[in-house]
């Protein structure tokens, strides 16, 4: 039996062992409440263990496990506030840390993508990594000209890793069609496994973070990072000093949560139309905010392909959507396959009302306040399985084209919901979505 094999069967068990861990402890606690704890006491206890679980398996897999708990980061404001807090605290170090890569390992690393003489092209280079994501970790080097630099670092074995995870969840999608049988599984879950396989590759990664560079070279609001060099698993940037945006979102003051929310909408509605690509990765750990106020963004692996600017649908839908005229939005839909063919006699214009319309509500007003009450009322009534909004979604698709451009709003609205922010949505969107303003 080969290492990747024995190792991909560990991963296996590890993942199998968080249902089966919180088992334990749902069995454990009854136990204590017998014995004389409340039940408030022994479910805080469990929701702490599991949490701590949580982090400690998805962060220390290191790959596709991993960027699904970074994914659940980005929406931890829906989460009940009863329930949230351990999962919260857990799921937000996921969005920056990890279990670090030793010393040895990264050099090895380097010597194989950069030449064995790779310290000479740099002036310093810190073996403390500075931060640690799904399948790599950061640096802080200075480089021979002098300039600060970052220098990401692909783990050994993350691509190996990642691919499994995805075949995994590939596997899944027989399970996941039986959930949401209006959905076309299939083709939604190949564009996610495409793009997350994309993240695997520097080289594109690099070349994407050029053209986001160029595009937005000299704009006061926004700073992407120039490359300085690339290889398949490393990446060498120009280093971002300021305030990560989840630091923010705990210790920042209202204008300044506020600014961020809108300048980061307004980075990734925008960037179809400035640069052909979506920015697909939106979570509190790729978001800097400057001393200068201007806002940093990194990681440029997972990147939707728009060379045309947003899919053409995209604002005469959300326009019919705010308007309220849901028959002729029905139409759209089917004509759009968001509602497939086999499904339309199953979804009905008071059907989409009741479900969009927590989705509509930040075109209402000049600014809108995101809070997690708003957002946890919304995913409440997408996630309560007898209820008709739920029943309307397991009619509803997701358009391969569109799949990259749904994880970046969400995560938007997420991440503004996270910061408790209030900021012009209705007015980015005018501005960057054809077909919605007029």
């Amino acid at each position: 039996m080969s290492e990747i094999t024995r190792g991909q069967g560990r991963r296996n068990a590890k993942l199998a062992a968080l249902p089966l861990g919180m088992a334990g402890r749902a069995a454990a606690g009854f136990g204590k409440r017998i014995a004389g704890k409340s039940r408030e006491e022994v479910n805080a206890e469990l929701m702490n263990k599991t949490a701590e679980q949580l982090f400690a398996v998805l962060g220390e897999l290191k790959g596709g496990a991993m960027k699904v708990g970074q994914a659940l980061s980005i929406m931890e404001a829906a989460i009940p506030d009863e329930f949230g807090e351990p999962f919260r605290e857990a799921l937000t170090k996921l969005q920056a840390e990890a279990p670090p890569l030793p010393a040895k390992s990264v050099h090895k690393v380097l010597d194989q993508q950069l030449g064995t003489r790779w310290p000479e092209r740099f002036r310093e280079f810190s073996d403390e990594p500075a931060a640690s994501a799904s399948i790599g970790q950061v640096h802080k080097a200075v480089w021979s000209d002098g300039r600060e630099v970052a220098v990401k670092v692909q783990y050994p074995g993350a691509d190996h890793a990642l691919k499994a995870d995805l075949k995994t969840l590939s596997r899944m999608s027989g399970l996941i069609q039986k959930l949401s049988p209006g959905t076309d599984v299939k083709a939604m879950v190949d564009e996610l496994i495409d793009r997350t396989e994309d993240e695997l590759d520097y080289i594109t990664e690099a070349d994407n973070q050029r053209a986001f560079a160029r595009a937005f070279d000299g704009d006061p609001d926004f700073l992407v990072p120039k490359v300085v060099a690339s290889a398949p698993k490393v990446v060498v940037s120009e280093w971002i000093d300021g305030t990560r945006l989840s630091k923010l979102i705990v210790e920042g003051t209202q204008e300044q949560r506020n600014d961020a929310a809108t300048k980061m909408t307004t980075f990734e509605i925008s960037s179809p139309a400035r640069v052909g690509m979506l920015h697909g990765d939106p979570h509190p750990g790729n978001f800097y905010v400057l001393d200068d106020g201007r806002f940093g963004i990194l990681d440029f692996g997972a990147v939707g392909h728009y060379p045309d600017g947003l899919p053409a649908n995209t604002g005469p839908i959300l326009a019919l959507a705010r308007d309220r005229r849901y028959d002729e939005l029905r139409e759209e839909m089917v004509a759009a396959n968001f509602i497939q063919a086999s499904h339309a006699d199953r979804v009905s214009p008071e059907d989409l009302a009741n479900y969009l319309q927590p989705y509509v509500d930040p075109l209402y007003s000049d600014t809108f306040h995101f809070t997690r009450k708003w957002l946890q009322r919304a995913a409440g009534m997408a996630t309560d399985i007898n209820g008709d909004v739920y029943k309307t979604s397991r009619n509803l698709n997701v358009p391969r084209e569109y799949v990259m451009v749904f994880r970046v709003l969400i995560g938007c609205v997420g991440i503004a919901a996270q910061l408790d922010a209030e900021a012009p949505y209705r007015a980015i969107l005018n501005e960057w979505v054809p077909g919605l303003a007029s």
